[in-house]
């Protein structure tokens, strides 16, 4: 009996509503013929008509397979329940990205500015290096000493060194903090569009598989 591998990622990228197996899973057969088959077979309303995020379960792909393929052994060594997010294919406008790179970088360049300046009214840092100046020098600071200099190059250097990225570049190849959170904030939304699709009526599903409720979430 020959053996079939199938491997599918928890969020899998498609812009055609006709879907192949290749799309969306990996496939490794002990029968290269059989695999080949397999990659090209199309997997029943994978999606709906518009764009959005479609929950479906790998029993669906197991059944599509074994139609075609009924002594075919299928070891599944992926996700149980995976979403295909269904994206129409086009042209984006590279000055729409630039608009919205530069409105982000406005938006937090002024926002850790605020953040910056609100920690240090909250905690008094002013009056503070004012009094360790007085305290080790004898003179009263005029607020533009040593202190704030190193206070301000340290705080910069401080946050490249913690989000570990500089100009396009990685200080180290570890993971960036940003990185590690979007990744958990995706994971996150994945999880919960899939638990809730486990909890939806079933009329509900239905009505979903035929493409009248899979808008994107």
């Amino acid at each position: 009996m020959e053996t079939l591998y199938l491997k599918i990622d928890q969020n899998v990228g498609v812009h055609d509503q006709k879907v192949f197996l290749k799309d969306i899973a990996q496939i490794s057969c002990t029968d290269r013929e059989i695999e080949n088959k397999v990659k090209v077979l199309t997997l029943p309303q994978a999606v709906g008509k518009q764009p959005g995020r479609y929950v479906r379960s790998v029993m669906e792909v197991i059944a599509c397979i074994q139609k075609e393929f009924p002594s075919l052994e299928i070891n599944n060594i992926g996700e149980a329940d995976f979403i295909i997010t269904y994206e129409k294919p086009g042209h984006k406008s590279a000055v729409l990205g630039w608009c919205k790179t530069a409105a982000v970088c406005v938006l937090s360049f002024f926002g850790a500015a605020f953040s910056i300046m609100t920690f240090n009214n909250d905690v008094d840092v002013t009056g503070l290096f004012a009094q360790l100046y007085q305290l080790f020098t004898g003179r009263a600071s005029d607020g533009f000493t040593v202190l704030e200099f190193a206070y301000s190059l340290g705080l910069g250097i401080g946050i490249v060194v913690f989000f570990n990225h500089f100009a396009g570049k990685k200080l180290t190849a570890d993971p960036t903090p940003l990185e590690v959170q979007m990744r958990t904030y995706e994971d996150d939304i994945n999880s919960t569009i899939i638990e809730a699709s486990r909890h939806r009526p079933p009329s509900e599903n239905r009505k979903n598989q035929n493409g009248a409720g899979g808008s994107g979430r």
